[in-house]
């Protein structure tokens, strides 16, 4: 009877962990949605997905780090609502496929001709420069430059440009209205020391009127696999409070993250450790902790929970980072590692880090590798 009920035990774990992995897969194909397009500065994808977030906290059973699970912020950006239209040689070309517009840039509409710079740079006009590139990668601005670059694929052009015609519309906002969205698992022995979980929300939002960055590796990979842990932490309450953060403006330069330290919902002090998830989607390759070497007693506990259930091929140490949203609580004495896998698709900053390519290859690994490493640091 006793061997039934260990079989039926382990039958359950395992159906749990494929519930879990379902329920993953259908976070990352919400958040990389036409309805959030991009989860960035256009047709309302950030503001869209912050409530979503909101509302999965809520499912979830997480209590407010605050008042509530949003912590509104503002700070500018540069953003391209409508027009997006680029002709070389008189070829229409698509938005994110074959050029993107420099996130600095103004709106211009002109055609004119291009004067080669050198085999990669052209010339049109003072305030119109046209670059071939081998991967086009777009980020975001906070402010507007003086000239509009125009990136092309390179693979995508047999003929040398002689002529550009463009009509792109940009549009700043001073203030532009973002959340981090916070929740917390009371800790049922020591409420007041906290392990914190982060991972970013935002990506890049849209490239005018008809294109959208998914951002599936990065990061609704993070955000997916948080949610997923906060399930687990909800019906299983610690020794400690566990927090989620999900943060906006990442992609703007750490905003959010440097928002709620200068503002925090919890004493700086009280937090024991932070792990922040970024592009965590692939992993056959291994993944790599940023900050190993400015905590290696950390690391070292972390390694030895991986040898010995052999969770990751392996897991490579990176030095100090200000690359994602870690950087700040470091910078105020919090201990945080930043992880990352490796492997799988090279799409990154583009319109090809969509769902239906990210494999999830180390996700139930990943989730037990931090389920473990959070135990150890509770003992």
């Amino acid at each position: 009877m006793r061997f039934f009920f260990l079989i039926v035990f382990f039958l359950f774990l395992k159906y749990s962990f494929a519930q879990d992995s379902t329920y993953t897969r259908n976070v990352v194909n919400t958040l990389t949605s036409k309805e959030l397009w991009g989860r960035g500065y256009t047709k309302d994808g950030m503001k869209k997905a912050a409530e979503y977030l909101a509302v999965e906290y809520q499912k979830i059973g997480l209590l407010p780090m605050g008042n509530s699970y949003p912590q509104p912020f503002n700070f500018p950006v540069n953003t391209f609502p409508g027009k997006m239209m680029v002709a070389i040689n008189g070829q229409k070309l698509v938005p994110g496929k074959d050029f993107i517009v420099n996130n600095e840039s103004p709106g211009i509409k002109q055609t004119t001709r291009l004067t080669p710079i050198d085999s990669l740079n052209y010339q049109a006009t003072p305030s119109l420069n046209v670059s071939l590139k081998d991967k086009l990668t777009w980020s975001v601005a906070t402010e507007v430059g003086e000239v509009t670059t125009i990136q092309l694929n390179k693979k995508n052009f047999t003929a040398i440009p002689k002529k550009i015609s463009v009509d792109i519309e940009n549009k700043f906002i001073p203030n532009f209205e973002a959340a981090n969205v916070c929740g917390l698992v009371k800790g049922t022995k020591f409420p007041d020391s906290i392990l914190i979980i982060t991972a970013h929300y935002d990506h890049l939002g849209g490239m005018g009127a008809d294109t959208f960055f998914p951002g599936a590796n990065d990061n609704a990979a993070g955000v997916a696999t948080l949610l997923s842990l906060a399930k687990y932490y909800a019906a299983h309450p610690q020794p400690y409070s566990i927090g989620f953060i999900c943060f906006a403006a990442e992609e703007a330069g750490l905003l959010g993250s440097r928002y709620f330290v200068e503002n925090p919902l919890v004493p700086l002090s009280n937090i024991k450790f932070l792990l922040n998830l970024d592009l965590v989607g692939t992993g056959e390759a291994g993944m790599t902790v940023v900050n190993a070497s400015v905590y290696p007693k950390a690391f070292a506990m972390l390694n030895a929970i991986n040898n010995k259930n052999l969770y990751i091929s392996k897991i490579n140490p990176r030095g100090k980072a200000a690359n994602s949203d870690h950087y700040f609580f470091t910078e105020k004495g919090v201990p945080a590692f930043f992880i990352y896998t490796q492997g799988g698709p090279s799409a990154y900053h583009d319109v090809f880090d969509k769902p239906e390519t990210l494999p999830l290859t180390k996700y139930k690994d990943l989730f037990k590798l931090i389920v473990g490493f959070n135990q150890k640091l509770m003992e």
